[in-house]
């Protein structure tokens, strides 16, 4: 088995929180919508399954991360891009040549204290983390295990 990896999904809680990924069926949700094609990459080409995922609230008052999710299905096509209906939807894009892919994820973990952006910031060994650079927005990004398990410890975790 290959080496787990660690990321950081974030989305507006009013959209899709984690409570809505713990309430889904086997409360575990397919991420689409991604339409950035460095956070598709990331999805597409270094998420795996047993992969743990940091679960930020973005666009919300504190923004934080709330828990922890788990990949259960690896990149495959993302079907709101074919269709017209939908928001994500993107005209370019075909069935038999997908520009955008999504993965599965599973709530693992509810953090019984939500670690909030100002409470990282200052947290050693979180000084270079993607989340706290200056300009980052990618809704997908890489987690390092140390920056992973620091805010992990930080939210004190409890089963889902």
């Amino acid at each position: 088995m290959s080496e787990r990896h660690y990321w950081l999904v974030k989305t507006e809680p009013g959209a899709f929180s984690f409570d809505d990924l713990v309430a889904s069926p086997q409360k575990t949700t397919s991420w689409d919508g991604v339409r950035n094609y460095q956070a598709r990459n990331f999805m597409r080409d270094g998420m795996k399954k047993g992969d743990l995922v940091l679960f930020y609230h973005s666009n919300a008052d504190p923004t934080a991360v709330m828990g922890v999710a788990r990949v259960v299905r690896e990149a495959y096509p993302d079907p709101t891009a074919f269709d017209r209906n939908d928001s994500h939807y993107d005209a370019k894009s075909k069935p038999e040549a997908p520009t955008w892919m999504m993965v599965d994820l599973q709530a693992a973990e509810r953090f019984t204290q939500p670690v909030t952006l100002v409470s990282l910031r200052g947290v050693k060994g979180l000084e270079q983390m993607a989340l706290l650079q200056k300009g980052s927005r990618l809704s997908v990004q890489p987690v390092t295990a140390r920056e992973f398990e620091i805010v992990r410890t930080l939210g004190a975790p409890a089963a889902v």
